[in-house]
């Protein structure tokens, strides 16, 4: 089939891979993206193991934690152009919808919407958000948001990036309620949320990996062993290498601590667990990179791709 400048575009800013390869990975995937990232992952071509957000847009990410540090809130608000996502009009609105989210507790961005604002009951949250929109004269997105409640004692600590174009929130357990209080239990937390911000963790430990996933990751190192032609047992063996560096790519516990990379995230959670006299464990996190999976036009790009591949 046919592919377009566009897909060529896209899977090329996602793989690094070269523009020509990027075309000959789509024609013979009938332009399927995930089956072409596969395909130039098994040509050698693409080393990622995660996908590089493919779109941008502008806004904030945001988090609000409560007072005793048991809740927390990651809120991302889109808007138009980067210029309003820098008005403080804008900026004020993003805030205060998190510190809803903390107090009123919706289960979805809908229900949001239907909620009475907590600063002021005659207004929803639609009515807020029309409101801001008129103010600010560009349109708005509440895009999504997460949130969490400890059950029992730990902290959750949040980091945001550049700004508001990536956020984290990460939640920590403690078998200790005092331990939990402790400062450097906080400094930890907030250690790991910035950890995850440059490593892009997927999962928090091996277990949450699911079995598809997996699966398909070992094919793709099945098939450029084979093209080396390497005997079967041999190629297991390199399989079970694969795996292991897999896991440590994306999963948490078992990545480099950025801050010192002599030493893992699960070595550094046991180091302080050791130090405050605690059981301490990183339970689930969530990061926001600002606009990933949102189109947003490229087409210089895409007609110097096109222009270049002669299409």
């Amino acid at each position: 089939m046919a592919v377009t400048a566009a897909q060529i575009a896209e899977l090329r800013k996602s793989t690094g891979a070269g523009m020509l390869d990027c075309k000959k990975a789509l024609e013979q995937t009938e332009g399927n993206f995930d089956q072409a990232v596969d395909f130039l992952r098994t040509k050698g071509l693409a080393a990622a193991s995660k996908k590089a957000g493919r779109a941008a847009t502008e806004g904030m990410v945001v988090a609000a934690v409560a007072d005793n540090g048991s809740r927390g809130v990651l809120l991302e608000i889109n808007s138009e152009t980067d210029f309003v996502a820098k008005n403080d009009k804008f900026q004020t609105f993003v805030k205060d919808i998190a510190t809803h989210i903390l107090v009123s507790k919706p289960a979805s961005v809908e229900e949001l919407f239907t909620q009475p604002y907590c600063g002021d009951a005659s207004k929803t949250i639609q009515i807020m958000l029309n409101e801001a929109i008129a103010v600010i004269g560009e349109n708005m997105q509440i895009r999504r948001f997460n949130d969490f409640t400890i059950p029992g004692a730990g902290a959750i600590g949040t980091y945001i990036h550049a700004g508001g174009k990536i956020g984290v929130m990460v939640e920590a357990t403690s078998s200790d309620a005092a331990a939990a209080q402790n400062p450097a239990f906080a400094a930890f937390v907030k250690d790991v949320a910035m950890h995850i911000a440059a490593a892009s963790p997927l999962y928090v430990q091996r277990s949450e990996v699911d079995a598809d996933v997996l699966e398909r990751e070992k094919d793709i190192y099945r098939a450029k062993a084979r093209e080396t032609g390497k005997p079967e047992n041999i190629i297991e063996k390199i399989i079970d290498g694969q795996v292991n560096k897999f896991y440590a790519d994306i999963c948490l516990l078992e990545q480099q601590f950025v801050k010192d990379t002599d030493k893992s995230i699960s070595q550094l959670t046991a180091e302080i667990g050791k130090t405050l006299g605690a059981t301490i464990a990183i339970t689930r996190f969530t990061k926001y990179a600002l606009g990933e999976g949102l189109e947003k036009k490229e087409s210089d790009f895409a007609a110097e791709v096109a222009a270049a591949a002669g299409l």
